[in-house]
């Protein structure tokens, strides 16, 4: 498949079948009718759904689309003879390095030097090699080492990724057949490209999907208003993982033709977010509850009365010191 089209039908329920049959992966809860646990934040008369991908194996939505990244890698790479490549701040690192240990494969991660360091620390006990560079010269120490003949696995802009995170979309449907709205959050517009795909291609396009970014890093907003895929020189979010330095061409494309727009929330808000799903039982990293933020925040367009809305919760890595740290006064 040629890497400027789009994602089909026929393709993600293939990566789903791919995704499935890896122990890396679980099928993660629906909870149902959760607007009576935040009665004083959220309309009752609205039907919230919350998918919990902050149960996942690794922590996070991202194993979808790398369990199908890796079973589209090239045979030289599969063999060993070629080492593997990425770049992450955390979650896709994790997901990508235990993908490499259960395949036995060489692989180097390349990070910015304010990652977390345990973040760093559970990449090196998967066996990748971390590299540690400033943020602003990512991008060139990756092309180096692909250059020096090392295979690339992007962790956002790349089709096998994207159908990977199709399974999330198909998922919902199974769960809730006729949602109104979907909130799903967006970094650098994989998992957005995925679910939104996977909804719209099962024909339901009556459904409002909205991807959800932080206001300091509002990359895939701005390409929808450009027209076309941008870069940010400097982007700033307490949600580090919603924080690429530019939205992914291919990420864009999908985004345009299945993702009716782009919220934009503060880091106040998900803070919010962050500390009242945690206070209702649920742990989940400030990435992760950006599209909840949305919904608390009153930030969907339509009107939500009688609808049924349903929000990804994408990821839980999260120590418990950051999280006492981020909610202490919330």
């Amino acid at each position: 498949m040629a890497s400027e089209e789009l994602v089909t039908l026929e393709r993600l329920q293939a990566a789903r079948k791919v995704v499935q049959q890896n122990p890396l992966f679980v099928r993660t809860p629906m909870l149902c009718h959760m607007q009576e646990h935040f009665r004083s934040m959220i309309n009752p008369s609205t039907d919230v759904y919350l998918k919990l991908e902050n149960t996942q194996i690794t922590g996070s939505f991202k194993s979808r689309g790398v369990v199908n990244q890796f079973a589209n890698i090239p045979d030289d790479v599969r063999s060993g003879e070629k080492m593997i490549v990425t770049c992450s701040a955390g979650n896709y690192g994790k997901s990508f390095s235990c993908m490499t240990k259960q395949l036995g494969l060489k692989a180097l991660v390349v990070m910015p030097e304010t990652a977390p360091v345990n973040r760093k620390q559970i990449i090196e006990s998967n066996g990748a090699t971390v590299e540690l560079t400033p943020t602003s010269n990512i991008q060139a120490t990756v092309e180096r080492h692909v250059k020096d003949g090392m295979h690339l696995l992007h962790s956002y802009d790349d089709v096998h990724l994207i159908a990977g995170h199709g399974s999330l979309g198909l998922e919902i449907l199974e769960d809730v057949p006729d949602p109104d709205i979907v909130l799903v959050c967006c970094g650098g517009g994989g998992v957005l490209s995925g679910v939104a795909a996977a909804i719209r291609l099962s024909g339901h396009t009556a459904c409002k999907i909205y991807g959800v970014e932080p206001e300091g890093a509002p990359t895939m907003y701005e390409s929808f208003k450009a027209g076309n895929a941008v870069a940010i020189p400097t982007v700033k979010s307490i949600a580090a993982g919603l924080a690429p330095p530019s939205a992914g061409k291919l990420t864009y494309k999908h985004c345009k033709s299945f993702v009716d727009d782009i919220i934009l929330v503060t880091d106040e808000e998900i803070i919010k977010a962050t500390s009242a799903l945690y206070h209702a039982g649920f742990v989940v990293e400030p990435s992760g509850a950006a599209a909840f933020a949305a919904l608390l925040a009153r930030k969907i367009p339509d009107d939500i009365t009688q609808k049924k809305v349903v929000v990804v919760l994408t990821g839980g890595n999260v120590t418990p010191q950051e999280l006492c740290n981020l909610i202490k006064d919330k």
